[in-house]
């Protein structure tokens, strides 16, 4: 191998160990959902639950989990509120969908205790919004089957992901 390129090497690591470091003890520069965002996401959500006739309830939480948006069809329940804003937390705690979420905590025994946690809710329909690999958010559908309550929440996440790009 040349000098030369060894020595680019050597000061790339230098220079990628330094930045880390810094980086530790200088800000932190985070992302969140934004306000329009949010909106889009919930109403993605909605409108696909609506094409396949369900009248559902969707939520949208930030990156720490909190709600931005909440809505929920003239003929959805309170519970399918409360149910999407739990799978919506639960998603964006997790940073994975709830069908994944679900299944891992099922078949893995030592982590069977998660599910106990407040505001969880180990049932499919909650997906994270991501940018790049930072999960930002999240959005929760529930009032239909469990399969259609995932897609809802997926069409949802893509929509946000899409105003990202």
């Amino acid at each position: 191998m040349p000098v030369i390129t060894k020595s680019l090497m050597v000061l790339g690591a230098a220079l990628a160990l330094t930045s880390t470091a810094r980086a530790a003890s200088g800000p932190i520069v985070v992302h969140d959902m934004s306000l329009d965002m949010a909106k889009a996401a919930a109403e993605a959500t909605l409108s696909e639950c609506r094409s396949k006739g369900f009248h559902t309830a969707a939520v949208v939480v930030d990156r720490a989990g909190q709600v931005i948006v909440t809505l929920r069809d003239e003929l959805a329940t309170s519970q399918m509120t409360e149910m999407s804003r739990r799978k919506a937390y639960t998603a964006r705690m997790f940073r994975r969908s709830t069908l994944e979420w679900a299944k891992r905590t099922h078949d893995d025994p030592s982590i069977a205790a998660q599910r106990d946690l407040p505001d969880v809710l180990a049932l499919a329909g909650g997906v994270p919004i991501k940018m790049g690999e930072e999960t930002i958010g999240a959005v929760g559908s529930a009032g239909s089957t469990l399969e259609q309550d995932d897609t809802c929440a997926r069409t949802g996440a893509a929509k946000a992901e899409a105003m990202m790009k």
